[in-house]
């Protein structure tokens, strides 16, 4: 008994993990050179992102990963002088994550790379809306399918 065929569902989800892990390739190996790995550059980007009042919570939350992968994740970048954990002062047993000048001269130095951009360019900006409107759809539905209701911050509105 062997694999029944191959549908269109099927090819497309293949095709959306291969181009994915494609450019997934294509980031960490520009990021190798900064000395970042993709997951760093992520947590760096999320902090950025939130105004550095990011919580190790909140970036497990945007990053769907575990809170002991995060934590063990801050800790190696700490380490590295890329983080910084600082306590909230109003609420005391809150951590707030801060990013250091190092990284945010490795980040400026990434976004000065601009892969993203590079693969990206090869659509129209047509294409690009579209992209991100099926990619918000297939985004969202999983999250229905974890029982997640609570909406994503970023990326909102193409």
């Amino acid at each position: 008994m062997g694999f029944p065929p191959i549908d269109q569902d099927m090819k497309l989800w293949v095709l959306l993990h291969q181009a994915r892990d494609a450019a997934y390739k294509v980031t960490e190996k520009e990021l190798k050179s900064l000395g970042l790995s993709p997951m760093e550059a992520a947590v760096l980007f999320v902090v950025n992102a939130t105004g550095e009042r990011a919580t190790p919570a909140e970036i497990s939350r945007w990053l769907f990963r575990e809170s002991h992968s995060v934590s063990g994740l801050l800790d190696r970048m700490e380490q590295k002088g890329l983080v910084k954990r600082n306590k909230d002062l109003e609420k005391r047993n809150l951590v707030r994550i801060s990013l250091t000048d190092k990284a945010r001269g490795i980040a400026d130095s990434y976004l000065g790379t601009k892969t993203f951009h590079r693969i990206l360019a090869a659509l129209t900006e047509e294409q690009r809306q579209r992209l991100g409107q099926s990619l918000q759809i297939l985004r969202d539905t999983a999250l229905a399918d974890l029982g997640l209701e609570r909406a994503l911050p970023f990326p909102g509105p193409l």
